[in-house]
């Protein structure tokens, strides 16, 4: 038979049992004051009442009344051992929903708290095993077990209850019980909508959460801030290696546009086409150099002399229209008796050539072409009236290069200069009175003209000055140094005339043998002559004049001479027939002797 079981005490409105504050009373004082309430409940009568007695009187029946919302803790744990005024409210406490079990939670959900000091915690299940649910010991023999709590009832603290059932695969959750009237629905239930009540204020708008408070675990470890990132600075040798690879690739990238571009423009891409000024066809002023070369060049031949041991290369100007052409005998003279010679035209025409005739001592010759038209003579000017300084036109052929024009001053006048000497007899040597320029003259340029600013001839370009060996004036040998000279054009004129007409030149003398090696100032006449004669011949210009063996010439129309070349020099100069005036000094004293310029053929 079933023991009869001690009527349940009558819960009053004060007796709901409430959590002690931690710390307020000990744990046996609790258990105690339990144990006195459930053995006075079970001593105390039992006060039957009626119902109708007890609604009349404002009870309420105890099968009517609402069931407290924590049942007693058969096993008197604190602080909810017994009611009682004196006990502190438990503090307010938010608990996250626990899922079922075997539910997988996410990481970021709230974790269950830590199990109590002394309690022992289950080790982690073993890979691919099921977790346990966890179990709760027995009760002891004899002691009651608390019944289930109610729907919308809070379990007293320490109840064990049986895992919640987790969802069924392919069925919808049940939808959750209405609390009771005027009974709070435990944490985490959801409410069901229903229809408003009239008589019940409507319920203050709350924010959403915000998912900094829907995962919130107050046993969660919360990480400290990360700091800040800084932002990484670039050193100096990062930037110059960034610079230099820009650099490079602007560099790779703008030779290959070139090179694309230049492939395009050879195979026929787009044409280049730079600006140009237009051809002017107005002519040069008359006395520029340009247009003294545009007038003198069509006169201007390119003579080439081949001999039977030697050929050379020279220049010459045409006299007039029959064919006549002025140059040097050194030009000429490699031809000999049986040479041969051509002379090119400035047009490109070539025609063969002859010796009318030549003079060493003047270091002139005529060549003439026979059958050729369209020739174009070059007008003589006069040699006495160039002053130094004048500018001047060489015209010639230097190193075959015809057609050369270089240009320059007058540099000095009546330079008396001794050209040629190559044989021993000096039968080569030639004496000029010269005209000094700085217009360059080289081999090739001999026997060219030198012309003034409105292109007439002044000279004919027959020696300069070497830098080579210093040897000495020769007929254009070595190179240019800005020292050359012109046969005077009155001279080359005269004897031009002479071997056109004859053949022959006409030299002037004095009736004289000088003494060469005399080393003092002045012409020394020599006192033996030349071979069985006497040194003054006799009924001579010298003859006439008074001059005697021995006696020393030093000046020519007060022109002082230094040297027996030097007269010569000045008498060449003149015609035969021309009087001159010279200063003598004998036995210490000077006196002036005048004389008529006699004439002797050129062998």
């Amino acid at each position: 038979m079933d023991e009869p079981k001690a009527p349940k005490p009558k819960p009053k409105w004060w007796s709901r049992p409430v959590a002690a504050r931690p710390g307020d009373q000990s744990s046996d004082t609790a258990e105690g004051a339990e144990e006195r309430t459930e053995a006075a409940a079970a001593q105390a009568p039992v006060e039957p009442v009626e119902p109708v007695d007890a609604l009349m009187e404002g009870r309420v029946p105890e099968e009517l009344a609402p069931r407290p919302l924590h049942e007693p803790d058969p096993y008197s744990t604190p602080p909810y051992g017994g009611p009682g005024p004196w006990a502190p409210a438990p503090p307010v406490q938010h608990p996250v929903a626990t899922p079922a079990q075997g539910t997988h939670v996410p990481p970021g959900m709230a974790q269950a708290p830590p199990p109590a000091p002394g309690m022992a915690q289950a080790p982690p299940p073993a890979p691919g095993m099921a977790q346990a649910p966890p179990q709760t010991p027995p009760p002891a023999p004899g002691t009651p077990q608390a019944p289930p709590p109610a729907p919308g009832m809070t379990p007293p603290h320490g109840t064990t209850l049986p895992p919640a059932a987790g969802p069924v695969p392919g069925q919808s959750a049940p939808a959750p019980m209405p609390p009771h009237p005027g009974m709070t629905p435990p944490h985490g239930t959801q409410l069901p909508v229903g229809p408003a009540d009239p008589h019940r204020p409507a319920p203050m708008a709350q924010p959403a959460p915000t998912a900094q408070w829907r995962g919130y675990d107050p046993w969660t470890v919360v990480p400290p801030p990360a700091a800040p990132k800084t932002p990484k600075t670039v050193s100096r040798r990062g930037a110059w290696i960034a610079v230099l690879l820009i650099a490079l690739v602007a560099g790779c990238v703008g030779g290959g546009i070139g090179a694309y571009a230049e492939r395009d423009n050879a195979s026929g891409g787009v044409d280049v086409k730079l600006p140009q000024a237009p051809v002017e066809k107005e002519a040069r002023a008359p006395d520029s150099v340009a247009g003294i070369a545009a007038s003198s060049l069509p006169g201007v031949v390119t003579i080439h002399v081949r001999g039977s041991s030697e050929e050379g290369t020279g220049t010459g100007f045409v006299l007039d229209k029959q064919g006549h052409i002025l140059t040097n005998n050194h030009v000429v003279q490699p031809a000999g008796a049986d040479g041969d010679i051509s002379v090119t035209f400035n047009s490109g025409q070539d025609a063969k050539a002859e010796i009318i005739g030549r003079d060493t001592g003047y270091d002139l010759a005529v060549v003439k072409v026979d059958r050729v038209s369209g020739l174009t003579p070059l007008p003589l000017g006069n040699s006495d009236s160039v002053r130094v300084g004048d500018p001047v036109v060489a015209i010639g052929a230097p190193f075959d290069l015809a057609g050369t024009v270089t240009s320059g001053i007058i540099s000095a006048k009546e330079r008396p200069i001794t050209a040629g000497g190559e044989k021993e007899d000096g039968s080569d040597v030639s004496y000029v009175d010269a005209l000094q320029t700085d217009a360059p003259i080289n081999p090739g340029n001999s026997g060219g003209p030198l012309v003034d600013r409105k292109g007439r001839v002044i000279g004919i370009n027959s020696a300069i000055r070497a830098a080579d060996d210093g040897s000495g004036l020769g007929g254009g040998q070595g190179g240019s140094i800005g020292l050359g000279f012109a046969i005077p054009i009155n001279q080359g004129k005269r004897v031009a005339e002479e071997l056109i007409n004859t053949g022959k030149a006409a030299h002037p003398v004095i009736g004289v043998t000088l003494d060469m090696g005399y080393t003092g100032d002045g012409a020394r006449v020599n006192t033996k002559g030349a071979g069985s004669g006497p040194p003054v011949t006799s009924g001579g210009p010298g003859d006439k004049a008074g001059i005697k063996a021995g006696d020393v010439i030093t000046e020519v129309d007060g022109v002082p001479v230094h040297s027996g070349q030097e007269l010569i020099v000045k008498i060449r100069s003149h015609r035969p027939g021309d009087r001159l005036a010279l200063t003598v000094k004998r036995g210490g004293k000077k006196r002036t002797a005048e004389l008529t310029l006699g004439s002797a053929s050129s062998g």
